[in-house]
């Protein structure tokens, strides 16, 4: 029993700043990894940034140097701030998780619901 809870999502004009922030919830043991994907329509599904147990932070290209990935105050969340936003930014943002239950002797992966992000003026 563990859920993922986006927030944050929203309309912004290009060159404006959102903040995406993801909780995990329910019987968590360890989370091995965290990580934002997005997908605009009629594309496929891109890794936007991932973070990991050691606090290792990646990027995809098109973000770099715009978007920052941290763990977040309250326990077992994680922040994406995202800087300069452009139209091509607009797209559904889903967060992804790799945890270990409680329950569970092995880790899976959790997605969230998806929060809409468009980028207009």
């Amino acid at each position: 029993q563990v859920q993922l809870v986006e927030s944050g999502g929203g309309l912004v004009q290009p060159g404006g700043s959102l903040r995406l922030s993801c909780a995990a919830s329910g019987s968590i043991l360890s989370i091995n990894a965290m990580a934002w994907y997005r997908q605009a329509p009629g594309k496929q599904r891109e890794l936007v940034a991932t973070i990991t147990s050691d606090g290792s932070t990646n990027y995809a290209d098109s973000v770099k140097g715009r978007f920052t990935l941290s763990r977040g105050n309250a326990k077992n969340t994680v922040n994406l701030q995202m800087n300069s936003l452009k139209p091509e930014d607009t797209a559904v943002y889903y967060c992804n998780a790799n945890i270990r239950s409680l329950y569970q002797d092995y880790p899976r992966t959790y997605w969230g619901q998806g929060t809409q992000v468009t980028v207009s003026s």
